[in-house]
């Protein structure tokens, strides 16, 4: 039995052994095309995909997806709420409802033979990336999105950023090419895609199978300093594990949290309200042991 037969298998999703090919082919055209963008890199073009990347990915993804959307961390009015998301469809990972469904589910069973992309039951590189070669049965049901997104399900405008998301990701390409050419294009678009795409995924499969661990999860979510940087805070992953809710996942005075600083910065002008804040650490810690 083959490596991918095994996990399926073991995660009980049979599912996964159809393969998506909509997901393989977008997850290879936008690598295909990185590698292309190298024959037509320009420092303007680099420094294009470096800005859109510092402000689509904190904002869109680790903000809005994960902390908002997925974790109900803290609210915002309901027209920055989607305004964010706005970003977050912008980044090229996939329609909204899926992300968080998934997310979810990844909590709900995290490490365990449920879990969507678990490294401890499907290897490191499943839980990177390869998981998304194949069909998972949450994502071809509505019924299943609506049980695991209730909140977001019943909203109009997440099933029009879900089923207009590709469209979506694609409205800065013509902008890129009126400013700068197939150069913009191919470092705005393609090259900023794979890299936020491989940070994402590292927090899926780095942070559970390395780094140094505050508390004692269940899972194997541990704090990895490099993805913390890359991923605007989320690396430190084993501290999220331990408090999923909370707004901040930077916990000691080094784990430097750029997603909690905009969180706090919200919350300042009055933007952001019900921040679910850390307790402390001591205090989680004594909790786990008694776990």
């Amino acid at each position: 039995m083959n490596t991918i037969e095994s996990t399926a298998e073991n995660l009980q999703i049979k599912e996964k052994l159809t393969p998506h090919w909509g997901n393989i082919a977008g997850i290879g055209l936008v690598h295909v095309m990185s590698i292309v963008a190298l024959f037509y890199f320009s420092w303007a073009a680099f420094f294009v995909a470096f800005i859109l990347y510092a402000i689509i990915s904190p904002i869109g993804i680790t903000l809005t997806y994960h902390r908002l959307l997925s974790h109900r961390a803290f609210k915002v009015p309901k027209w920055l709420e989607y305004t964010l998301a706005t970003f977050g469809a912008l980044s090229g990972q996939g329609p909204v409802l899926i992300w968080c469904a998934e997310h979810r589910l990844h909590h709900r069973h995290s490490d365990t033979e449920q879990d969507p992309h678990s490294a401890r039951h499907g290897g490191f590189w499943w839980s990177h990336m390869t998981h998304l070669f194949f069909h998972k049965e949450f994502e071809d049901s509505e019924q299943k999105w609506s049980k695991l997104v209730p909140d977001l399900y019943q909203q109009k405008y997440y099933h029009f950023l879900s089923k207009y998301n590709f469209l979506i990701a694609l409205t800065l390409a013509p902008i890129l090419y009126f400013f700068g050419g197939w150069s913009f294009v191919l470092w705005g678009m393609f090259v900023r895609i794979t890299f936020m795409l491989h940070i994402t995924w590292f927090v899926n499969s780095a942070t559970h199978r390395w780094g140094y661990r505050n508390f004692n999860t269940k899972d194997d979510s541990g704090n990895v300093w490099w993805v913390a940087i890359f991923a605007a805070g989320e690396g430190w992953h084993n501290n999220h594990h331990a408090e999923q809710a909370c707004a901040a996942h930077g916990r000691m005075w080094w784990e430097f949290d750029l997603t909690w600083q905009m969180i706090k910065f919200l919350k300042f002008v009055g933007l952001a309200t019900d921040v679910r804040m850390p307790r402390p650490v001591a205090q989680v810690q004594e909790l786990d042991a008694i776990e």
